[in-house]
């Protein structure tokens, strides 16, 4: 196939005339195959904004074309794929089925590893109404929940599958999540998203699939002990109830799964305190970033998002993460008595705001004390100011306005987090270096997006579980901690950073696990 790149794009055209397009531009007749590699937005010129792809195509006489055209190049073939070796039924277990958990049972189940997924939280069509419920009725299940449950967090999110890190394994995660459900235009989109409503269907095909496989999925299973013999793993406990017997344990708990943090703490394990952040949630009316970003063609154009950064006079990092164009604040509490934020958009992103977090760089130099767990006592104590300031699960809430200068005006967008805010102070629940952070930040960050510090706008607080404070350390070869059998994976353990990175991580552990047995077998 013959690659072409640089394709601009009419915006007033619809996806299905590209391959028209493509053949009258390029000369091309007889296309036998086409397809999209890559699809981007050029808005660095308001007056000239335009798609740009990247396709492949099938025709006659490719090398001729090659030849005559300096934009034509081959077509790569590099598709990824995962080692195999005859595990033979052996027994493995996997706490978590968050992205790094399931990418990683799917993979070992394909080599005949007999899987066992331990999931604390629900099955994804019952944890759609526990997390109902906290939003209706301020009730929380601490074990099923935003944080906790089928799909991990990601499965109550925007779905995005963007990331910085170039790996081959990328190319291999998108097609799987495609062919378990995803749409397909995540293959090539340059900013894919799944949103959290196509992703619920997909995790459960995700299941489906590694229990066809022979595999196990245990929900309302929680990972409660383990037993270390020789300093080696000999079997796990689960719910105080029962034991299995193994000598293979993932941990791809997730990144609030602070239980497990003080079990691995208890059991000797080399854990070390790492960088994290917290902030707010800023809300903004979606129409207005659209114009913002696109001008006079927003109607044109899906529902814009933006990235942002700056590094204020002390030299402290401030950055949104986790944008969700059309989205909605949700409740992202985990335990009991405390208040945490997150954003989620399902796959339209149709919603009336838009919605960031607004994070502040927080560093083991910002902790005190000694203990590696440190950072989770942070979070837990700002979780709690939050709760018990506002009397339950309502969210402390301040328009940018009254946040930079104490201005008494109205907020323009409506939060959308449920059951609720109360407006009030930010600084009555968040450290002062982080909200002195903010107010440096926010205008800095308006000369980059127009609009940014609307005074209209509204921060909804607080924003803690954007990544683990903490790192279960690995080896860097066998992916072992130093507790032989114990493979920390994912997010949780500190070694990704979204639905890809831990994809991608539980994939990279499930690769180790088979080299070991391809090791063993050849021995």
């Amino acid at each position: 196939m013959i690659r072409i790149s640089n394709i601009n794009y009419p915006l007033t055209l619809d996806e299905t005339n590209l391959p028209e397009f493509v053949a009258k531009k390029y000369k091309l007749s007889d296309i036998r195959d086409f397809k999209i590699v890559k699809q981007s937005i050029d808005a660095r010129k308001k007056n000239d904004i335009h798609y740009v792809y990247t396709v492949d195509v099938s025709v006659d006489n490719e090398d001729r074309f090659i030849r005559k055209n300096k934009a034509f190049i081959k077509a790569p073939v590099n598709y990824y794929k995962p080692p195999k070796c005859s595990a033979n039924g052996k027994k493995v277990v996997i706490a978590g089925f968050g992205p790094a958990g399931f990418m990683c049972a799917h993979t070992l189940a394909k080599s005949g590893f007999k899987v066992i997924v331990l999931e604390r939280g629900e099955a994804v069509d019952e944890r759609i109404k526990s997390v109902q419920k906290l939003k209706d009725e301020g009730i929380l299940n601490p074990e099923s929940n935003v944080q906790f449950g089928e799909g991990g967090a990601g499965t109550f999110s925007d779905g995005k599958l963007t990331t910085g890190v170039n790996d081959e394994r990328i190319g291999y995660v998108l097609n799987e999540f495609a062919k378990h459900g995803a749409p397909n235009e995540i293959t090539y989109r340059a900013k894919p998203h799944i949103g959290t409503d196509k992703l619920r269907s997909m995790v459960k095909a995700f299941r489906e699939d590694i229990i066809k496989m022979g595999g196990e999925v245990r929900f309302s299973h929680k990972l409660t002990a383990i037993n270390i013999e020789k300093g080696k793993l000999a079997s796990v406990c689960v719910n105080d109830e029962y034991e299995i017997e193994t000598d293979t344990l993932i941990l791809a708990t997730g990144h609030s799964a602070r239980d497990i943090f003080e079990m691995m703490k208890n059991a000797g394990a080399n854990m070390e305190r790492k960088v994290f952040a917290i902030g707010a949630r800023i809300e903004h009316l979606q129409d207005k970033i659209n114009y913002a970003q696109y001008g006079d063609v927003k109607d044109l154009l899906p529902a814009a998002d933006y990235k942002l950064s700056v590094k204020t006079s002390t030299g402290r990092n401030v950055y949104t993460f986790c944008m969700c164009p059309g989205g909605e604040v949700v409740a992202s509490a985990s335990e009991n008595g405390g208040v945490v934020t997150n954003g989620m958009s399902v796959f339209a992103r149709d919603g009336k705001n838009a919605n960031s977090a607004l994070l502040v760089n927080v560093t083991p130099e910002d902790l005190p004390g000694v203990d590696v767990l440190e950072g989770c006592k942070f979070q837990r104590e700002i979780e709690k100011k939050a709760y018990d300031l506002c009397g339950g699960y309502f969210a402390p809430c301040q328009t940018v306005g009254n946040f930079l200068l104490g201005n008494s005006c109205d907020a323009e967008v409506k939060p959308t987090y449920l059951p609720g805010v109360k407006m009030c102070r930010l600084d009555d629940v968040l450290p002062q270096f982080v909200t002195d952070a903010m107010r440096e930040a926010i205008p800095l960050l308006d000369k980059k997006l127009c609009g940014f510090a609307d005074n209209g706008a509204v921060l909804t607080a607080p924003e803690t579980r954007s990544s683990s404070p903490v790192r279960i350390v690995r080896d860097k070869d066998t992916f072992m901690s130093d507790i032989y059998g114990i493979y920390p994976c994912g997010e949780g353990a500190g070694y990704a950073g979204g639905i890809m990175t831990a994809a991608v991580d539980g994939i990279k552990v499930a690769e180790a696990i088979i080299c070991k047995e391809i090791t063993n077998d050849e021995n």
